[in-house]
């Protein structure tokens, strides 16, 4: 089983904090979509006529597209790759581009999920961001789409903002789980050094949260989203019962797929490979990607930070038939002070990390990696 990314790289407008490679320019839209049928077919043997599992459009903004570039893409998915077995195929959107008529554009389509970018229902929050939608509209967009029978909704939230308070947050928090949506992915705020957030920080302009604030964050999420039924399956995600993003899932257990558009990056079980962030290179149809043969401590590290990042683990029993006995006796001896002060749970040979070391979970897992 495998996966398929398409990355749409379209937005009305840049986002403070964003680094991902998308721009404004519109014109372009119908040369990307035909570029995407293009590449679809022309890479159909990257996953070696693997079954797909799932679908994700990510952006970007993927509510950018109309009917008739979804009608193009999955013309080209279907006639390139087995999808018999597709479990699950996911839209990014901006709350501020569905309504009423794009929902059922959406119904035409096999989409049974929707991760929507809110990231704030406070509107100060929302227009220091630079998003296009208000509080009320996030709010009336999951309502929308769960009257429509979208019960598959993820929500995006950012804390750890610039005067982000923590009486703020659980408001944020508060209005979540009143929405009785089944997904939350939660980030702190990252300054990444290309963005106009970066660059306003760096201007002495804006603030940093202090350290002991975004902790307190952390586990006020924690703490809220576990007493409303969530289970926290991996750092930044927490999910209802049966509400795991399989695609998500799947990039975190090795799972094989593929990345479709510019700046996309796939995965074939050896090789990491990503295509060019150039926009006009993309659509003149240069599919040349840049590609990384992993080395057996590289493909080791890859397994340490994407297995120890969620509730399942890494097992020990497959680093040892993966990776041989050296990488095995290494992780373990990493592992053991961590094991020792109860930061890191050893049963049935199976390695997580611990609610109390969830925390300090980066520097557990750089500690794990070879170096």
């Amino acid at each position: 089983m495998a996966g398929i990314y398409i990355h749409v790289p379209f937005c009305k407008k840049r986002c403070l904090y964003c680094d991902f490679f998308s721009n404004i320019n519109m014109n372009k839209k119908s040369y990307y979509v035909e570029a995407v049928c293009r590449e679809l077919l022309k890479r159909k043997n990257y996953l070696k006529k693997d079954k797909i599992k799932t679908i994700y459009f990510g952006g970007g903004t993927p509510s950018q597209l109309d009917e008739s570039d979804f009608n193009a893409i999955f013309d080209a998915i279907y006639s390139n790759y087995d999808i018999t077995e597709v479990k699950e195929i996911t839209l990014e959107a901006n709350p501020d581009d569905i309504n009423n008529d794009y929902i059922n554009i959406l119904k035409k389509f096999p989409f049974n999920r929707v991760s929507l970018g809110i990231q704030s229902f406070d509107d100060e929050d929302l227009k220091f961001l630079n998003r296009r939608h208000d509080a009320a509209k996030a709010v009336t967009t999951v309502e929308s789409l769960q009257k429509a029978g979208f019960d598959n909704i993820s929500i995006d939230l950012m804390y750890g903002l610039p005067g982000q308070t923590k009486e703020k947050w659980q408001k944020n928090l508060d209005i979540a789980t009143s929405l009785n949506v089944p997904h939350v992915s939660s980030y702190h705020l990252i300054y990444e050094e290309s963005t106009a957030m970066y660059k306003l920080l760096k201007q002495g302009k804006i603030s940093q949260v202090d350290e002991d604030t975004s902790l307190e964050m952390f586990r006020m999420l924690i703490s809220h989203l576990k007493a409303n039924g969530f289970i926290h399956y991996e750092i930044s995600n927490f999910a209802k019962d049966g509400y795991f993003s399989m695609h998500n899932s799947s990039y975190w257990k090795g799972v094989k797929y593929i990345g479709i558009g510019p700046s996309a990056h796939s995965y074939d079980g050896n090789t990491r490979s990503w295509n060019p962030s150039d926009m006009d290179s993309y659509i003149s149809g240069n599919y040349t990607q840049e590609t990384e043969e992993l080395s057996n401590e590289e493909k080791y590290n890859d397994y340490i930070l994407t297995s120890m990042r969620t509730m399942w683990g890494l097992d020990l029993n497959e680093v040892k038939d993966r990776f041989g006995n050296v990488m095995y006796e290494y992780c373990i001896k990493q592992a053991k002070p961590y094991i020792e002060r109860m930061l890191i749970s050893d049963k049935d040979n199976r390695l997580t990390i611990t609610p109390e070391g969830i925390f300090i979970s980066d520097s557990i897992m750089s500690d794990m990696m070879y170096v």
